[in-house]
């Protein structure tokens, strides 16, 4: 098996076995001649079908190679082809929903209407069933056509016997003599007390119209009442609010009089003040220059205290004992730079004997990294030969089938 490395180099070769089974293989085979190839040769039609579907493949071959093999659509990604046939596909789904809503909303049309011819033929039938049914009541149910027409229509147009009174029976009696012999009276008291019932309650009606008037008369007296009380409320609250006011104003007055004599007494007070300041600034040490003044008694053996404002300057007694404090003080610090001499000296020398033992240190040190670098570089020099010899046994003996250009060649010519 060939096969290749990471930096493109060639690492193995093809086995030795294989090429002699392929060099025996084609002994093997016999020879072809023209004469034989013209015998076999046979013109058969060749179905179009075919060749369209080879050449679509051919195409769509082509078109992946230069769609996988183009390193700018391949590095940024970018398929004009893929993101036009997208908006395309979007476009016909937009067009596919569009047309969709507008069958639905012509169904839906077309329901309303259906329901709307059917609402209006109900409606008709059901005019049409009701005038038949009144036509029928007309023509056959008729009130003068019925048993008691004589009794509901005052024997008016009611049907006649023509069967003699004598041969009818007592089922046939209708009004028996005797019978409700009273009618008048009770007709006459019916009528009496309908009209006592009306006058009743026309005095009833009087009453209660008599009564709303009242009411009404009533509440306009109490509006009339209301806005009174309202008009009085409002003057005796304009007449609150200008006293207010005018309280207000005189209290301003008297507040603006008293704040102007308090600025002129401020005034005044101020005025006495600076003028005892500036008495007091003139006839002060500072301005007469008193020595004695600087100096404060505290009592308790303690020395005065010095008032800054009133300083004016040291005495010779003051003068002299601070010179001696500064002859002192310069002896002191002679001493002590003495002092911090002897003691540079003698850092030094133990500084100068602890460098001398790190050098020692450091030259033990770097003998024992320059015997150890000289056997890593025999280690190294070592392991420099035994790979050197093993890249020879691989380049000379194991590896001596180099591939040619023909086996690279071969990749990266299909898109598959």
């Amino acid at each position: 098996m060939n096969t290749s490395g990471s930096d493109g180099s060639f690492n193995t070769a093809i086995p030795f076995q294989h090429i002699i089974i392929s060099a025996a293989i084609l002994c093997l085979l016999p020879p072809c001649s023209l004469e034989t190839e013209k015998m076999y040769k046979v013109d058969l039609p060749v179905d179009p079908s075919i060749e369209n579907a080879v050449e679509m493949r051919r195409s769509a071959e082509t078109a992946r190679k230069a769609r996988i093999f183009n390193t700018r659509l391949r590095v940024l990604g970018l398929d004009l082809d893929a993101l036009n046939q997208q908006v395309q596909e979007k476009k016909h789904q937009q067009n596919m929903e569009k047309q969709r809503d507008k069958a639905f909303d012509k169904l839906r049309e077309y329901h309303d209407e259906a329901l709307l011819h059917q609402d209006i033929d109900e409606r008709e039938k059901q005019a049409a069933l009701h005038t038949d049914l009144t036509q029928y009541w007309a023509t056959h149910q008729r009130v003068e056509d019925s048993s008691d027409a004589d009794l509901k229509c005052g024997l008016k147009g009611a049907f006649c016997i023509t069967i003699p009174e004598a041969e009818l029976g007592p089922a046939s009696m209708k009004i028996f003599p005797g019978e409700d012999i009273g009618e008048e009276q009770r007709r006459r008291e019916q009528m009496k007390k309908a009209e006592r019932d009306l006058r009743a309650q026309k005095e009833d009606n009087e009453r209660r119209l008599l009564g709303d008037k009242h009411r009404e008369m009533l509440a306009s007296k109490e509006l009339v009442h209301q806005d009174r009380t309202g008009l009085q409320l409002r003057a005796l609250e304009e007449e609150c609010k200008k006293a207010a006011r005018i309280a207000l104003d005189n209290y301003n007055q008297a507040l603006a009089a008293e704040r102007t004599e308090t600025l002129k007494e401020q005034h005044r007070r101020e005025e006495r003040e600076n003028l005892a300041e500036m008495r007091h600034t003139l006839t002060s040490d500072l301005m007469t220059e008193c020595a004695e003044a600087a100096a404060r008694e505290v009592g308790g053996g303690r020395l005065p205290p010095v008032l800054v404002d009133r300083w004016k300057g040291m005495s010779p007694v003051q003068l002299s004992a601070i010179q001696r404090e500064r002859e002192e003080q310069l002896i002191e610090r002679q001493r002590q730079r003495e002092a911090e001499k002897i003691q540079d000296a003698a850092w030094e020398l133990q500084l100068l004997k602890l460098s001398r033992e790190a050098e020692e240190e450091e030259r033990r040190a770097e003998e024992l990294r320059t015997e150890k670098r000289i056997q890593t570089d025999r280690y190294n020099m070592q392991l420099a030969r035994e790979q050197q010899a093993h890249q020879e046994y691989l380049n000379k003996k194991l590896y001596t089938n180099k591939p040619s250009k023909d086996y690279f060649y071969q990749f990266n010519t299909s898109s598959r």
